[in-house]
């Protein structure tokens, strides 16, 4: 087969190295790619988000698959278009991605089949957010509506910081992500990330995972795009999984078909646990990422064949097989992340670490200038390893850390905590 996954950071590097364990890949192209991916496939320079130039590249390299990263491309109807040309693609249409694409969509789901969620409301105008935060109290959530890079949410804990919030998403901060506003309940509880795919039909869970999204030791910080993650999640317990898929998964996919905007691809459930009581916080049409790289550090070249299956309504007769093991990921970020942060630095040492079934580092923010890999990013490596134990994960992923010369990264030095 023909293969093309869309992308080019940490998520797509894990894909492109799990499809390229599998025999059933015959080529495989990466757009717009990064050094990492480089290194195992080849890359191409295009506009992902511009569904009439994938499907044309598509037809240009007879790909027979297409895997869909970023949420971007599938928010923009790429996955429609590759589809209308005939090419077999996984990921969601633009109707369904609506699910991550609107806060307010996801809610309004969620009431029309009954998952447990926060109690929310949606507002156009500030005023009247303001005022319906005032009457609720702090701590609330206040979420821009639309896509925003995963930094569109505020947990705030003071009424002054909601409130500004609300100002900063009216204000244009989101750009138009914020034009609506979701306000919700803030849930207490334990958070973890569910897996699941969803041919239209059927439904098939594909791991756990929990991230750590602040930038400071301890969970301390503002919110990033994740520090590090591991795999499987412990507050996730096989009864507790059972609850999310039918109470959350299975009716929501229901819902979305009888709507007339069947769901297919990966659906990455956020969740809030509590006394073994699953609620939904947010739902993502894509793999997460950091999370995406320990999920395909423990399924390997399967993965591959569930999303082929998953985009070919087959997940019927689709089976996973889970090896009882561990996947801890650490990731090296550019000094001053998530704010400023100087790019073009080299990265040095990666050349002399192990690359297996159980170690690698995938890239997420990187290039290649006069044979040397270079930061381009605010994230920029995932150090991920696998073992019997999260413990013994963790070892080997700090191990490689330390044989990686790069002084104008840092990176968090308690990834996995809450577990261990």
């Amino acid at each position: 087969m023909n293969i093309l996954i869309l992308g080019g950071g940490g998520r797509e590097h894990a894909l492109a190295w799990a499809v390229m364990q599998n025999p059933k890949c015959d080529r495989l192209i990466v757009a717009p790619g990064n050094a990492g991916i480089a290194q195992i496939a080849e890359c191409a320079s295009i506009d992902i988000n511009d569904g009439g130039l994938v499907a044309t590249f598509a037809e240009e390299n007879a790909i027979d698959f297409v895997i869909v990263g970023p949420e971007a491309p599938l928010a923009a109807g790429v996955a429609d278009r590759l589809r209308n040309a005939g090419v077999t693609t996984f990921g969601p249409s633009k109707a369904a991605a609506e699910l991550e694409a609107s806060k307010g969509f996801t809610k309004e789901i969620c009431d029309a089949c009954g998952a447990p969620t926060a109690a929310w409301a949606r507002f156009t105008e500030a005023e009247a957010a303001k005022a319906y935060v005032r009457e609720q109290g702090a701590p609330i959530v206040v979420k821009a509506d639309g896509l925003a890079a995963g930094k569109g949410v505020i947990v705030a804990m003071e009424l002054d910081t909601a409130l500004a919030a609300i100002d900063d998403m009216f204000g244009g901060e989101f750009g138009d992500a914020g034009a609506e506003v979701v306000i919700e309940e803030f849930m207490e509880g334990e958070e973890a990330s569910f897996f699941v795919l969803v041919d239209g039909e059927e439904a098939l869970p594909i791991g756990t995972a929990q991230d750590h999204k602040r930038v400071g030791e301890g969970d301390t910080g503002p919110n990033t795009g994740g520090m590090g993650a591991y795999s499987p999640a412990p507050v996730l317990t096989d009864e507790v999984a059972q609850k999310v898929m039918d109470r959350i998964v299975k009716p929501t996919a229901a819902e979305m078909a009888r709507r007339g905007t069947p769901y297919q691809g990966v659906l990455y459930v956020g969740l809030m646990i509590k006394d073994g009581e699953p609620r939904l916080v947010e739902y993502n049409v894509r793999f997460g990422d950091p999370e995406c790289q320990v999920l395909m550090m423990r399924l390997g070249a399967q993965a591959l064949d569930l999303l082929q299956a998953a985009a070919e309504g087959r997940l019927a007769e689709a089976k996973v097989n889970w090896a009882d093991d561990h996947a801890m990921t650490v990731v090296m970020a550019a000094t001053g992340y998530p704010g400023a942060y100087e790019k073009g630095s080299v990265i040095g040492g990666l050349d002399a670490l192990p690359e297996s079934s159980s170690q690698m580092v995938f890239h997420a923010g990187t290039g290649e200038k006069d044979g040397q890999i270079v930061a381009t990013g605010g994230r920029v490596l995932n150090v991920t390893a696998r073992g019997a134990t999260l413990q013994e994960a963790r070892d080997r992923a700090y191990t490689m850390i330390d044989r990686i010369d790069w002084p104008e990264g840092f990176y968090r030095k308690d990834i996995g905590w809450r577990a261990l």
